[in-house]
């Protein structure tokens, strides 16, 4: 005989969940370290299209047939630079630094690498869900990428204080490209020549 299966209709108790569900079992302090991490993502791709926007704005040409060409190609250059995720970001500033012969950092490529490595975990950290963490305040996020592989690190303070260090020092380095050619970093008041005052 078939066992009775209850099939009533149910929905989650608001009034009962707990403080800040489902969010409640990490500490604050776990919480804080992530959204700093995270920002500083945001002002990594920030920076890039500063950068981009530097690089093309101070390049020269020989030609003014080149330089209307290249005019041409600028604003939806500047678009995407706006609206591109890390990784396109990291290609672009790349190939507008190959491209300015006046730029004067030497390690494009290994900064286009890193950015593009650390765009993974960015993924993770911005996109997966968090379980909740164990007796070391570890907690491993469920994410799993287009490749379909699954992200298995267990992820604490520590780390997170790491990983965002590690962006930062990425997007020093981003500036740094800017600020060796003698230009004054968009947005950034520093010393250097301002590549454009607005008027």
């Amino acid at each position: 005989m078939a066992q009775d299966i209850d099939m009533r209709r149910v929905i989650i108790d608001r009034d009962r969940l707990p403080a800040q569900w489902p969010t409640h079992r990490h500490a604050p302090e776990f919480w804080e370290q992530l959204g700093r991490t995270v920002a500083t993502y945001g002002f990594l791709e920030e920076v890039l299209g500063k950068a981009i926007f530097a690089l093309t704005a101070t390049r020269h040409f020989k030609t003014e047939d080149e330089a209307l060409t290249a005019y041409e190609r600028w604003l939806p250059t500047l678009e995407k630079a706006l609206t591109d995720t890390l990784k396109p970001l990291a290609d672009t500033f790349g190939k507008v630094a190959r491209e300015n012969p006046d730029c004067t950092t030497e390690n494009i490529d290994e900064i286009v690498t890193a950015i593009k490595k650390a765009s993974e975990t960015r993924n993770v950290i911005c996109h997966g869900s968090w379980r909740p963490p164990d007796t070391a305040g570890r907690s491993q996020p469920f994410f799993v990428n287009r490749k379909k592989e699954i992200f298995d690190t267990s992820v604490d303070i520590a780390y997170l204080c790491q990983l965002q260090k590690h962006v930062a020092e990425l997007a020093a380095s981003v500036i740094d490209t800017i600020t060796h050619m003698g230009y004054q970093f968009p947005g950034g008041g520093g010393p250097g020549r301002p590549i454009w005052n607005g008027t």
